[in-house]
């Protein structure tokens, strides 16, 4: 059987046994209202037909008229109300963001006669999970209720027993799902195990999206390497400081509070030696209103030249420190920095004498970490761009012209020789904050790692 899916952006015919993915067809639907949905739908229709005529083999339906393939298929066309609470899902999901590693940030929403009756997310490891915290705010209230749920219910035992027996014994009778489990091991047997237990299952539901909220935890569990952001903040003209080497402040005080939302996300925050000395940060989440959290500060400093004053050395339990250095670094600054606490670790140097990026991903991926934030400076930046090591990238710009040939950028290293080597971002989105604006997308493909 095939799948019809529709979400804010895509169409996509997925084959329901295993998952293939066979077209997708872009959707403008953040443009649509209710007098618009008709037609977007009929845009789907011509699809469809236009898929299988080229594509009889692939799917064995032949030339048939749309109706005859829609009624082979089990159309899922999620309506606003399935978007919105799935939207509300996601919302609690973000909540967990940066919290619940090693698990993925969930949320979940159970509605009743279209209105809310339970909300909840998972906050943090080893504690219960989205849907038994929404189970337990709704009450006996669940029998007879939908859940949307932004990742499909594990239907194992590990830390906290499988979500689908709570959703079975909850007494829901349908479950609409954003993204599917992307473990190979365990895709589909959540959905398949409610399924045959005579729940209404659908899924797929903002799917993009869905995906795109769990991506660290996905790639990890696929390859064993963190998910790399890359964050950096510009004039119009791309320089991060003057020529004199001041940067206090080129962007707003809302932009810098949506770094520290980018901290939360990350289980590290990475800079090089020049930020750390120029700059001295201390390279902590701090905002208004959220739990603290763990996150590990990474040093790149591959002779080891920084003072021990700065406040990076000041070590505590939610504010631990690696210094990355190459293995010819000086013993006795390494013996220095680990008196305070602080974490030394010896890679291979790149090429260029430095710390080779690529080795250091290895590592922090060994090391559990899902995720890491890139904050600088410019040549950590080019490194990790001529690596092809980021998979997501956040450009702020404020509405100002620095100017100067000394004045640094916010990407060096060794760059594309043609601009059509050049990394294109997809799904980019753009965010205001005042007068500065947010540019950011996906380098990475999200597909393969749930292929």
């Amino acid at each position: 059987m095939f799948e019809l899916a529709l979400d804010y952006q895509y169409a996509t015919i997925k084959d329901s046994l295993n998952g293939a993915l066979f077209q997708v067809c872009p959707l403008d639907y953040k443009f649509i209202t209710k007098e618009h949905e008709k037609t977007a739908l009929k845009r789907v229709f011509y699809f469809i037909d236009a898929f299988l005529l080229f594509n009889n083999n692939a799917l064995n339906l032949g030339k048939v008229p749309t109706f005859l393939a829609i009624n082979k298929m089990s159309a899922i066309p999620f309506d606003k109300t399935d978007r919105k609470f799935m939207s509300m899902a996601l919302g609690l999901a973000r909540k967990g963001l940066g919290y619940t590693t090693p698990n993925p940030a969930v949320g979940a929403v159970i509605v009743k006669d279209g209105k809310v009756i339970g909300r909840g997310w998972h906050k943090r490891a080893g504690t219960a999970h989205a849907e038994v915290n929404a189970i337990r705010d709704a009450g006996s209230e669940a029998k007879g209720a939908d859940i949307y749920v932004t990742l499909e219910p594990c239907n194992h035992t590990g830390r906290t027993p499988p979500c689908t027996r709570a959703v079975l014994e909850a007494g829901i009778k349908r479950v609409v799902i954003g993204a599917m489990d992307p473990n190979p091991k365990v895709k589909g047997g959540g959905a398949q195990f409610l399924r045959k237990k005579g729940l209404q299952v659908e899924t797929g539901c903002l799917e993009g999206e869905c995906m795109r909220l769990i991506a660290p935890f996905a790639k990890h569990m696929r390859t064993a390497l963190p998910w790399v952001r890359l964050k950096a903040a510009s004039s119009l003209d791309g320089r991060v400081a003057s020529r004199t080497g001041h940067s206090k402040w080129i962007t707003n005080e809302q932009a810098r509070g949506f770094g520290q939302e980018l901290r939360q996300w990350s289980d590290a925050i990475l800079v090089g030696k020049n930020t750390a000395l120029k700059d001295d940060p201390s390279l902590t989440f701090r905002k208004r209103g959220r739990p603290s959290k763990k996150l590990l500060r990474v040093i790149l400093d591959s002779r080891l030249s920084l003072p021990l004053e700065l406040k990076v050395f000041e070590v505590s339990g939610e504010a631990p420190t690696l210094v990355v250095t190459t293995l010819d670094a000086p013993k006795e600054k390494s013996r220095a920095l680990e008196e305070r606490g602080v974490q030394v670790v010896k890679l291979p140097a790149s090429p260029e004498g430095q710390v080779d990026v690529r080795e250091l991903m290895k590592f922090l991926g060994a090391s559990g970490i899902q995720s890491v934030l890139v904050e600088g400076g410019a040549h950590v930046h080019g490194s990790f761009w001529d690596k092809g090591l980021v998979d997501e990238a956040f450009f702020f710009f404020a509405p100002i012209v620095i100017g100067g040939k000394e004045a640094p950028s916010s990407v060096l290293g060794q760059g594309v020789e043609k601009v059509s080597q050049a990394p294109r971002l997809h799904e980019v989105k753009c965010r205001w904050f005042g007068d500065n604006v947010l540019l950011s997308g996906l380098v990475s493909n999200l597909e393969r790692f749930w292929s």
